[in-house]
């Protein structure tokens, strides 16, 4: 079971490892618009780049988006593979 922890309402979700994060973004509140992954409303930062090793690969369009790629992810685009990670939004 990993765990999503949301820096901004310290709110905590428990997630499947593999899980998609979208929905516990949402309902923690990180904007969402496209859903895929082209127009940034949903740029979250990853506090410790440590913690982004739990997170899925990159994908195509987070490359092509993101500047900070040690702290930032679209949060339509990854899933958490394991353990936990602190986010902001």
């Amino acid at each position: 079971m990993a765990k999503l922890i949301f820096e901004d309402t310290g709110e905590e979700a428990n997630l499947e490892d593999g899980s998609s994060i979208t929905e516990a973004c949402e309902e923690a509140g990180v904007p969402f618009a496209c859903t895929e992954g082209v127009c940034g409303t949903c740029v979250i930062e990853v506090n410790d780049p440590k913690e982004m090793e739990n997170l899925s690969e990159f994908t195509e369009a987070e490359q092509d988006f993101l500047g900070d790629m040690e702290h930032e992810r679209l949060a339509c685009q990854c899933k958490i593979k394991q353990g936990k990670v602190k986010i902001r939004f």
